[in-house]
């Protein structure tokens, strides 16, 4: 799979650079909904108030015109950066990110998509377009490493398929973030580690202090991408960039670190993944952290940690894996709405 574009050589010169797309297999495969790709609320009340048919033909009439960027923008744009430097360092290797559309929309709202991302210069070739059935089913087909939605119906089913995903929810206020390097925050009960430790720490804190003081946790399936991106930084290393490395990773935990400090970044070390920063808050607030990396995304499993991180700015990914999976009333009626056509 080619991604042919028009390059400027010089001021009357142009050339044509052809991007070798990497096979599924060999690449790490995020999928994204429409919907938190671009913002699509004018068209999902559109849906919700008129039907499909009404949807459909407001899509067509409006086909020339781009949607607007989504919560999940600015995360692929940062993808696409890494991929960029990778090509530098290591041409024609298919160790890279591969963007793939993952919407329930019908293929006649497709025009308007592909116009909107060559509008936006993304390079996302991947596209699956299931005409109102769920997506879930292709995952797998796609080799998807990390799926994101606004619905998080389709994450519960993709997490019960064995697929990491979280539902993306957006910031309360536009934020500048990097765009040369991407910087992926995480907690690590239920999102990285298993749901094991969150449900002792839950009901037998003492136990959880003792018991498992001096042990590794279990993976969840967040590792997997995380674990991918341990990876890729090497890559750079090995280049003698570690200094430069376009990926930074963060754990953010409101554990302390004289309880979990030590077993959490060993357990990380022995995935392979390096995380450059590590903050134990030992029960004080997220948000003013994460407002101070200007994460591209940032996964937690309780809705009190995503709510306080996207009223300060920052891009939300609720993992509904465990203990702590339940939706906050406000946030269940967020979800909620987002079952219609413009997933």
């Amino acid at each position: 799979s080619l991604n042919i574009q028009l390059k400027p050589y010089s001021k009357r010169v142009w050339c044509i650079v052809c991007v070798l797309q990497p096979k599924p297999e060999n690449a790490i495969t995020v999928a994204v909904s429409s919907r938190v790709l671009f913002n699509m609320d004018t068209e999902q009340q559109i849906s919700q108030q008129k039907g499909m048919e009404a949807y459909l033909k407001y899509q067509m009439e409006h086909e020339v015109e781009p949607f607007v960027p989504g919560p999940a923008f600015p995360f692929v744009k940062a993808l696409e950066a890494v991929n960029t430097q990778l090509r530098v360092l290591y041409p024609g290797s298919e160790e890279l990110f591969d963007v793939v559309l993952m919407t329930n929309n019908h293929a006649t709202v497709g025009i308007r998509l592909i116009n909107s991302i060559n509008h936006h210069k993304l390079s996302v070739e991947r596209f699956c377009m299931t005409g109102g059935n769920s997506p879930i089913g292709y995952l797998k087909a796609y080799h998807t490493n990390l799926y994101l939605s606004a619905n998080s119906t389709k994450v519960i089913e993709a997490l019960e398929e064995g697929i990491a995903a979280a539902t993306i929810f957006r910031p309360e206020k536009a934020v500048e973030v990097s765009e040369t390097q991407l910087r992926v925050a995480f907690d690590g009960d239920a999102v990285l580690f298993s749901d094991e430790s969150e449900r002792i720490f839950k009901t037998q804190e003492k136990l959880f202090n003792n018991k498992f003081k001096n042990e590794s946790f279990l993976l969840s399936f967040l590792n997997r991408f995380l674990e991918s991106l341990g990876k890729l930084q090497k890559k750079f290393y090995a280049k003698d960039q570690r200094m430069e490395c376009p990926i930074r990773t963060y754990l953010v935990t409101a554990r302390s670190a004289a309880s979990s400090g030590t077993r959490a970044l060993k357990t990380l070390r022995s995935w392979g993944l390096e995380t450059d920063e590590a903050l134990f808050l030992a029960g004080a607030p997220k948000g003013p952290m994460l407002a101070k990396i200007k994460p591209h995304i940032f996964f937690d499993d309780q809705m009190f940690h995503i709510e306080g991180a996207a009223e300060l700015g920052t891009v939300a990914a609720h993992v509904p894996y465990g203990i702590a999976k339940t939706l906050s009333p406000k946030q269940a009626k967020d979800t909620k709405q987002s079952t219609s056509f413009t997933k």
